[in-house]
């Protein structure tokens, strides 16, 4: 097993917040500290690396990520560019001139665009030179689709044009056995991960995403120079019998549990979240429930009584509602501390009160929260304040989670939101909402150290740089670190050292560039030779 010297650094560390340098041994961190005693482990180090001031912190997890769908945009799929009707024609335009069969796109958001009037059928149809398209929404949640798709398809019962629901799944499911093979997309997401400092993603698979046999194709990819995946799979079951051999038939503790994507609702910008009063810019309009009390009580029974952990997409207000009904109509079946040992999970979560806020602490539920989407989508005029108007300023409370206790994580479900750790941390400090604002510490627990311990990871030390912890720790460069506060009633950030809390880069303008990345001692991605 290799020793290796990281020195003349930052080493971001609890245990050390003025360590300098760190010593690898094989697949383990096995010192860190300053550089005078530095200077004795280089002679027996088999490799000593200058960091020249590089930063180096524990490597960031992807809590909520669709691996394929990310590729498909790294790969030319990509609608985010599309400012108006205008450019979402060209850009599909340009794509129908690479794609194979059907023209796939996705990430177009009309919200965003000074007149959010969408294309018609027929010019949507011209620009993908009359082939079928399938054109996804940056929420996933709807869709633009031409006849010659459902046709294609044998979907002729469906009404072309912007599909949402439970057609939209439909359409999706049918497309699987379109197009080309999922798996060179989710390689070029993995590798995406890996260069942006990320040594463990949990993918978000479902029968009407990407289908089980795409998952099934991702657990068994070697990933000895990729970063490491876990799966949840949304999937609904109504009996622990029906839940056991599920779980039994992914390999073992691959798959962390059944849900995820599993839907209540769908999204605001598509108008199908479920809300307790209308929407503001669709009035007689709330949304959509796609499960009820009683599916949501059978799946919680049916996990928890395997042991078995159960998550749920939700992110309108009626939608939670609905969901901890369910809750509570398990606990009456099979009590509530069986509820609590499952460590039951929800996704979004985004229309959240006190009470509720309450609610979810009393079942032991973790909540996986994605502020990107308040930097895409919050403040003045934007969606959010579009679709729900006053609501909208409550929305995302981050703060608020963590310091009722409810269990936090975060992440970016990609393609949705980029890519990038730092951006999560960045926008998790200047929510639109400023009491709904944490720390840039707390913005980066989120995505390590929490996250390990919401995937129920058993070793104490994982998502840290401490010695005995796993290996697994990115390298940056970084113009500037701090101890940066959301608060702004208060100085901004404070780098004096003396107060003995490691510090991290300030991403107020410019983000960290990934240099390296290191999983259990492996080098899965280097810029530093």
């Amino acid at each position: 097993m290799a020793l290796t010297l990281y020195r003349n650094g930052s080493i971001y560390s609890a245990a050390d917040p003025f360590a300098t340098a760190l010593v690898i041994d094989g697949d383990t961190v096995a010192w860190l500290g300053g550089e005078e005693a530095a200077d004795r482990y280089a002679a027996k180090a088999d490799r000593v690396i200058d960091l020249q001031g590089a930063l180096v912190t524990p490597a960031f997890v992807e809590s909520h990520a669709h691996l394929a769908a990310l590729g498909r945009s790294l790969g030319g799929a990509d609608l985010t560019g599309a400012g108006s009707a205008t450019e979402l024609l060209s850009l599909l335009a340009q794509r129908a001139k690479t794609a194979e069969d059907v023209v796939v796109g996705q990430g177009w958001d009309e919200t965003a665009w000074s007149e959010p009037s969408l294309p018609n059928e027929t010019d949507l149809t011209s620009a993908a030179a009359g082939r079928p398209y399938y054109l996804s929404r940056r929420d996933v949640h709807s869709a633009l689709v031409n006849r010659e798709l459902l046709d294609r398809l044998g979907l002729g019962s469906i009404t072309s044009g912007l599909v949402r629901g439970a057609e939209h799944d439909e359409v999706r499911r049918a497309l699987l056995t379109q197009g080309p093979a999922v798996e060179q997309f989710q390689q070029l997401a993995l590798e995406h991960y890996a260069s942006r400092g990320f040594a463990t993603v949990v993918e978000m698979a479902a029968p009407q995403l990407e289908g089980r046999s795409a998952l099934d194709q991702l657990l068994a990819k070697d990933l000895t120079v990729l970063p490491q995946v876990y799966a949840y799979w949304g999937e609904l079951v109504d009996s622990a019998e029906q839940a056991d051999e599920l779980m039994r038939s992914f390999p073992t503790g691959r798959v962390l549990g059944l849900g995820g994507d599993l839907s209540v609702d769908g999204s605001l910008g598509s108008r199908t979240a479920y809300l307790r009063e209308d929407y503001s810019d669709q009035p007689g309009h709330r949304g959509q429930a796609y499960l009820s009390v009683e599916q949501i009580a059978g799946h919680l029974i049916a996990c928890s009584e395997q042991g078995i952990q159960a998550a749920f997409h939700v992110i309108g207000d009626a939608a939670l509602d609905l969901l901890l009904a369910g809750f509570d109509a398990a606990a009456q079946r099979i009590g509530v501390a069986k509820l609590q040992s499952a460590r039951h999970r929800l996704e979004h979560v985004e229309m959240v009160d006190e009470p509720t806020r309450a609610r979810l602490l009393s079942y032991s539920i973790t909540v996986s929260m994605q502020p990107g989407f308040d930097a895409l989508w919050g403040g003045p005029e934007g969606m959010y304040e579009q679709r729900l108007g006053e609501r909208a300023a409550t929305m995302n409370n981050l703060s608020a989670m963590l310091s009722s206790g409810v269990p936090l994580v975060l992440g970016s479900d990609a393609p949705v939101t980029e890519v990038d750790g730092w951006a999560v941390v960045r926008a998790a400090m200047s929510m639109s909402n400023p009491e709904a604002r944490i720390s840039a510490r707390a913005g980066f627990m989120g995505q390590t150290r929490s996250t390990y311990r919401a995937m129920g990871e058993l070793n104490p030390f994982a998502g840290q740089l401490v010695i005995g912890a796993p290996a697994t720790f990115a390298v940056w460069s970084a113009s500037e670190l701090a101890i940066q506060t959301p608060d702004e009633r208060i100085s901004s950030w404070s780098t004096d050292a003396r107060a003995g809390t490691p510090m991290l880069p300030v991403v107020d303008e410019e983000i960290p560039r990934c240099l390296r990345t290191v999983r259990a001692g492996a080098t899965i991605f280097d810029r530093m030779d």
